[in-house]
């Protein structure tokens, strides 16, 4: 049998795999700020300094924590990654397996070779603590630069809603890393890139990864936009003009267990890719 063909599914983080911000949960009121409050003040010294977003939003994380005697170290970001709030399915338990190992199985039946990335206006650091970093291939988001005490000091990657497409390159061409522009802009034929966009499908929530998901969409790939069943209706049909648009393949709630519509679709995608790649059992 021939080597199986490796397979991308790439997440963003927050709104996808987990509810809410990842930053919510418990380091912004660990330095005494309101989640509302935190966000407008990041929003007023973006447009005040007519910055970037990301790197506002990290630089204010910095400034509250110097103001509260309580420096940010990567020890302590991972350890509030321990507390996001993930979407039902996805970590094994009791009731079974969990998303990432029945989507391995589920490709390998197929000769495929199911990696799992992420890509996040997130923190590198909080997405290390969360209970199933090890279930995926490489990270790419957000993160700081530290001192030689462990502390952080300054941003040394922002990953914003443009900057997220360059990972998607990355991917493809195997070079899985921020920093190495040389490699990713060096002529690679598209039959000896590791993983080729139509091997690739993107799931993500939102304004945040419509480029992301457009240039997916336009690549060959796939892309998925997700949504929290909890949410109101009115979030959900932002979401669904997503489809009339042309931006999108499908949309689903993000509920990871099995049977729901969102494993239905990604299982039909990764059989639609095995067809397209010529993996498929003839008995399939």
């Amino acid at each position: 049998m021939p080597a199986p063909l490796k397979t991308a599914l790439i997440y963003d983080f927050d709104g996808t795999l987990a509810r809410g911000n990842m930053q919510e949960v418990t380091f912004i009121p660990s330095v005494g700020m309101g989640i509302g409050d935190f966000w407008g003040e990041a929003d007023r010294l973006t447009r005040e300094a007519d910055g970037d977003n990301i790197l506002m939003y990290m630089q204010l994380m910095l400034q509250r924590a110097r103001e509260n005697a309580a420096p940010i170290t990567r020890t302590l970001l991972r350890e509030h990654g321990e507390d996001v709030k993930l979407f039902d399915g996805l970590k094994t338990d009791l009731t079974g397996p969990g998303w990432f190992d029945r989507i391995n199985a589920f490709g390998a039946r197929y000769n495929l070779d199911i990696e799992h990335y992420i890509i996040s206006a997130g923190l590198e650091e909080m997405i290390e603590g969360c209970p199933i970093r090890d279930a995926f291939h490489h990270v790419f988001a957000s993160k700081f630069a530290y001192d030689r005490d462990g502390v952080a000091i300054w941003p040394a990657v922002g990953v914003n809603y443009t900057t997220k497409t360059q990972y998607l390159f990355r991917i493809n061409k195997g070079v899985l890393n921020h920093w190495d522009h040389e490699r990713i802009n060096r002529f690679i034929p598209d039959d000896a890139r590791p993983v080729p966009f139509e091997r690739m499908i993107f799931l993500g929530d939102g304004d945040t990864d419509v480029p992301t998901m457009k240039m997916m969409h336009t690549k060959g790939g796939f892309s998925i936009a997700v949504y929290d069943p909890r949410n109101s209706e009115r979030d959900q049909q932002k979401i669904y003009s997503l489809i009339s648009e042309d931006r999108v393949n499908f949309v689903a709630a993000a509920d990871y267990r099995e049977g729901s519509p969102l494993d239905l679709i990604v299982k039909g995608l990764v059989g639609r890719i095995a067809v397209n790649a010529g993996t498929m059992p003839a008995e399939d």
